[in-house]
């Protein structure tokens, strides 16, 4: 059965506000105060590191990243260290697992096969490497995964590097993989690829991955449906326009 999953489009958001937004409706999503939702956003630059990351994957000072521009944070999703910065397309699904399997292993593969899926209609040929989560092209790292989930209810989640500065990757050892390097969608394609054009693409793929329907929804209807007590808590955006058929992808899709 299909279920309705609520999409909202959050554009260039700090790293610290979006986290507090996913623990907070997380924690209605446990209450059952509000349905499942999918989060999309890109983040200012910023480098995480996962309960289960060694602090030795950090090969800068910590104290040299915010002359850098870049923030850091400790945080509670599964995997090592990784970079977000603008032109990677972030997904924070919050989701009740207990409609959706009870896998937590299932749903890490599904949303690997959905960023699969993603890129092959770009003309890239992604994979997984078993015994690594995450997506890869020819070797290189083009998405990462990491979530944390509580009473079956998921948050954190997925980037996928469509057009950014891979450069800050370079102070990491990306998702604690020595040998590994990052690569994105514009740069295997050799042109510009606006998230833009992603979007609408992962918005199909999800959709068919986990069989839900998702409802661009603005996150101020979100607030309003669960009492005014939590107003001012949330982040305030424009609302949404919600996408067409996929029309077209990046105009060097082969």
């Amino acid at each position: 059965m299909v279920t309705t999953c609520h999409l909202i489009e959050l554009g260039l958001t700090p790293y610290g506000e979006a986290l507090e937004l996913q623990r907070r409706l997380a924690a209605l999503r446990v209450e059952g105060r509000v349905g499942d939702l999918l989060l999309l956003l890109e983040h200012p630059p910023v480098i995480t590191l996962g309960r289960g990351g060694e602090r030795a994957h950090l090969l800068v000072p910590e104290s040299s990243l915010s002359a850098r521009g870049i923030e850091f944070f400790n945080v509670e999703r599964g995997g090592d260290i990784t970079y977000h910065g603008p032109g990677q397309l972030v997904g924070y699904p919050i989701l009740n697992l207990a409609e959706h399997g009870r896998d937590v292993h299932f749903y890490l593969r599904r949303l690997e096969g959905i960023l699969i899926e993603t890129l092959t209609t770009f003309g890239l040929g992604a994979s997984r490497w078993i015994g690594r989560t995450g997506v890869w092209v020819r070797g290189r790292k083009i998405a990462s995964i990491g979530i944390h989930v509580s009473q079956w209810v998921t948050r954190h989640g997925f980037a996928l590097n469509v057009d950014m500065n891979l450069a800050p990757f370079d102070l990491i050892v990306p998702c604690g993989i020595k040998s590994a390097s990052a690569t994105s969608v514009a740069k295997e394609l050799s042109c510009p690829v606006p998230v833009e054009d992603v979007i609408p693409v992962l918005v199909q793929r999800f959709e068919a991955g986990l069989g839900v329907e998702l409802l661009p929804t603005s996150l101020d209807v979100i607030v309003g449906a669960i009492g005014p007590a939590h107003r001012g808590v949330y982040p305030t955006h424009p609302p949404l326009e919600a996408h067409g058929a996929v029309a077209s992808t990046a105009s060097c899709l082969p």
